[in-house]
């Protein structure tokens, strides 16, 4: 871990701290970048792993089921999945699916939910995934046309999900679906669905840049005890939503493990690569991108930990989880980019770290809301505040 002063700042406690270390320390004996080209089955051995080792506790709330607090800590969750992504994006993924895959059954889970799942979860036991996303309803959720149709005490689900990470290699699957009790958003409701349940299949795998587990899935007349809802009939955004308030600050802070890994990268080469009688490092071009770099990287951690920080303290977090995801993302975007072209040709290589890093952080600005979305977020957040106000001084 090459720059730890941010582990002092007031928005982390002495046990962030030591957890961090404890973390980078063992990822660094333990996690290879090199994963082979079977990407199911390193990231089963990835849960393994972090299972075996304690690491998954972070990711589920509840003591009684092995969690390591009764609420998830949104801060070490951040330092976490940072610490992770440093070493191996499939490691920061094989964590952070663990938590968003489980995350609505901490908060909304009935006490036999509770017990069923997170357990096994925390120990590494089962895999679990978040599937959300439609054809035609990514962003929009109120678009969403999966449907769960009561059915005595059942619900019998009918439709399609994309882009769902752990797809094909899940054990369990955290599905949202439309039941009509109101229109858009207010009418979806949010299900338990096990792997191997009749009805349910893989309907395709898909194959993206930095690959992991992804696949499409089909609900086929698929029965789902009524027991396995997740909270009220018709509140499946707010249990989507709040799920997302903790997991989207977290994916601020895996771009920031990326930004960073990069920026460790870039210093090697710079102070290493020999041109014209000089080292890159000795060029003023080459001092400009690096403080650039450094400062976006310090900028986006700061908005990360304190929507970490603020979520711990029990506030809402919505518009600074959306500041601190698009913040991050976008910068080591752009971090990474700078990197790769101070490696020059090398840069593009195959499975070079700069070039891995250039593939694994391009989905970090989409998923989870992509960056044009963090946007208006923001404004309307920025716009609910302003006419409260506006409420409350009026005569």
């Amino acid at each position: 871990m090459a720059d730890t002063d941010y582990l002092s700042w007031p928005f982390l406690e002495p046990r962030h701290r030591e957890l961090a270390l404890s973390l980078d320390a063992w990822a660094a004996q333990n996690i290879s970048q090199e994963h082979g080209y079977d990407v199911d089955a390193t990231c089963r051995a990835l849960v393994r792993q972090l299972g075996d080792a304690g690491w998954l506790k972070h990711a589920i709330g509840g003591e009684a089921y092995g969690a390591s607090f009764d609420a998830i800590d949104t801060r070490a969750v951040c330092l976490i999945r940072e610490t992770l992504a440093r070493h191996s994006g499939l490691a920061d993924f094989a964590f952070a699916m663990q938590g968003l895959g489980s995350g609505a059954i901490t908060l909304f889970g009935s006490e036999e939910n509770k017990r069923d799942y997170l357990t096994r979860v925390g120990r590494g036991d089962a895999i679990a995934a978040f599937a959300l996303s439609e054809p035609d309803a990514g962003s929009d959720v109120a678009a969403m046309a999966c449907s769960a149709v009561l059915d005595g005490d059942h619900y019998v689900l009918n439709g399609e999900k994309t882009w769902i990470s752990n797809g094909g290699i899940a054990d369990m699957y955290v599905v949202f679906a439309r039941t009509g009790e109101a229109p858009g958003a207010r009418g979806i409701s949010a299900f338990i669905v096990d792997a191997g349940l009749p009805g349910f299949e893989i309907a395709e795998r898909i194959d993206v840049i930095a690959p992991h587990p992804l696949a499409r899935l089909r609900f086929t007349d698929c029965r789902v005890p009524a027991g396995k809802r997740l909270g009220e009939a018709g509140k499946g955004f707010k249990v989507a939503m709040a799920t997302l308030d903790i997991f989207r600050t977290s994916v601020a802070a895996a771009a920031l493990g990326f930004a960073r890994r990069a920026l460790d990268e870039a210093m090697a080469r710079a102070t290493s690569r020999k041109m014209f009688g000089k080292t890159l490092a000795d060029f003023q071009l080459t001092q400009a991108k690096l403080a650039q770099m450094a400062t976006g990287i310090d900028a986006a951690a700061l908005l990360t930990y304190r929507a970490a920080w603020q979520r711990d303290q029990g506030r809402r977090v919505t518009k600074e989880a959306a500041m601190a995801k698009l913040t991050a993302t976008e910068t080591a975007q752009q971090v990474i980019d700078a990197a790769v072209q101070m490696f020059g040709g090398l840069g593009v290589v195959s499975e070079q770290p700069v070039e891995r890093l250039y593939r694994e952080i391009r989905s970090l600005r989409i998923y989870e809301g992509a960056t044009e979305v963090q946007q208006l977020i923001i404004a309307r957040e920025l716009l609910a505040e302003a006419g409260a106000q506006r409420t409350t001084q009026s005569p």
